[in-house]
């Protein structure tokens, strides 16, 4: 039996006109991340996802992608894990560095600009 998969690339297809019950497992699954950021008078909240996925598999139900860069800046993750934790902890470092050399707290703009050089 043919996959939706094999089918998409043929001219008029339209997985819409064909009934589901031809293409078992044919369900859409969303391996995308989630980020939400709403600002308010007092600040931002911020919230994501929590599933690693590789493919169509889930890999990790429990992976935090808001990562702390200064007590005060937090960074939303997607993308690959391994890549996006190594920026980030090249970005607190920096950012860690700069407080103490400049004896103030690090700005979203020093934050900003630090994962601009990065990335």
């Amino acid at each position: 039996m043919a996959s939706i998969a094999s089918l998409q690339n043929f001219p008029g297809f339209s997985k819409e006109a064909i009934p589901q019950d031809w293409c078992p497992g044919a369900e859409e699954v969303s391996t995308g991340t989630t980020l939400v950021a709403v600002e308010f008078a007092g600040g931002v909240v911020i919230g994501a996802d929590s599933r690693t996925s590789m493919g169509t598999w889930v890999a990790n139900r429990v992976t935090d992608k808001l990562t702390p860069v200064t007590d005060s800046i937090f960074c939303c993750r997607s993308g690959s894990a391994a890549d996006t934790q190594a920026i980030t902890d090249v970005v607190k470092y920096k950012l860690n560095f700069a407080e103490i050399e400049q004896g103030r707290p690090a700005s979203v703009r020093d934050a900003a600009m630090a994962f601009k050089e990065i990335c």
